[in-house]
């Protein structure tokens, strides 16, 4: 394992919303759930400047809200928040309160493609992303010049021994950082450490799921004619590539479109998706629900 880290850079200033919470509310829908966050909410003075919410079966079924709220001396009044709307919500009803002031850490996995990782720092350093990347972890030395340009932390743990990465991975990661980010990392991660890293993942896989997995996609789909190329991110769970779906898109392609031609348009899909991806898991936009997602815009 090696660390490379170049001299901090003046960076954009990450986006902040002093005093503003977000609120995800979820659960077994029943009479009164809007009603019980609003007096809680009201009770403290706070102003909901954003309100969404679903249910997918108001008889009985699951409930889900995001509510994005502000008031005066937050970090004071979250702790008593978080009490009231635990006593108010009750059994049945899960909830998670977050100062949105403060942006969610985040480590990046990658390999050799570097165009989803440069796309993230690129983001994060024009504070188009409210994270705060924590560092780039690679089984590559390839990107360690590219990352430390951006004045991140660059870590290269070879993937030769897999037990010994993965413990090496988890002495860096836990505690540090609450989200992990796979950004056209080849390397499958094995179950036991899905479950002990203890923070989301999410992965961009290449193409619109479910289709040509494996080594070589975009010569696969050359040789089968597709008209369109895609991506998807999703939430890595043991099953590979099944989990919850956050964001996909796709762009068109004809016959006359190269192999290489079909990588590069793909290329730009996958930034897209993944970008967005992280965005709103970092918003507290996405609600995992069993294998799928809820995401309020």
């Amino acid at each position: 394992m090696t660390l490379t880290q170049a001299a901090p850079r003046q960076r954009a200033t990450l986006p902040r919303l002093h005093n503003h919470a977000s609120l995800v509310v979820h659960g077994q829908d029943r009479t009164g759930i809007v009603a019980a966050v609003g007096n809680v909410l009201h009770d403290y003075g706070a102003n909901i400047v954003s309100l969404d919410q679903y249910s997918d079966n108001p008889q009985g079924g699951n409930f889900f809200q995001r509510t994005v709220f502000g008031v005066d001396d937050l970090k004071a009044a979250l702790p008593d928040i978080d009490r009231d709307l635990a006593a108010k919500l009750g059994d049945g009803l899960r909830f998670t309160l977050r100062d949105l002031s403060v942006p969610q850490r985040v480590a990046i996995f990658a390999s050799k493609s570097e165009h989803c990782l440069l796309d993230l720092l690129w983001r994060q350093r024009r504070g188009e992303l409210a994270v705060s990347v924590a560092m780039v972890i690679s089984n590559h030395p390839d990107l360690a010049e590219e990352v430390r340009s951006f004045g991140i932390p660059f870590v290269h743990v070879p993937s030769t021994d897999k037990p010994a990465a993965e413990a090496e991975h988890l002495r860096l990661l836990q505690g540090n950082v609450d989200l992990l980010v796979l950004a056209r990392y080849m390397q499958i991660l094995s179950g036991e450490f899905i479950e002990r890293v203890g923070v989301p993942i999410i992965n961009i896989h290449h193409s619109f799921l479910p289709a040509f997995i494996g080594a070589g996609p975009y010569a696969k789909a050359k040789e089968r004619g597709v008209k369109l190329v895609g991506a998807t991110a999703h939430y890595v769970t043991e099953d590979l590539d099944e989990g919850p779906i956050i964001e996909q898109d796709v762009v068109r392609v004809t016959h006359a479109h190269t192999a290489t031609d079909l990588q590069r348009r793909g290329a730009d899909v996958e930034r897209a998706v993944l970008s967005r991806a992280v965005q709103w898991h970092s918003e507290d936009r996405v609600i995992r629900h069993g294998n799928q997602t809820i995401v309020f815009p």
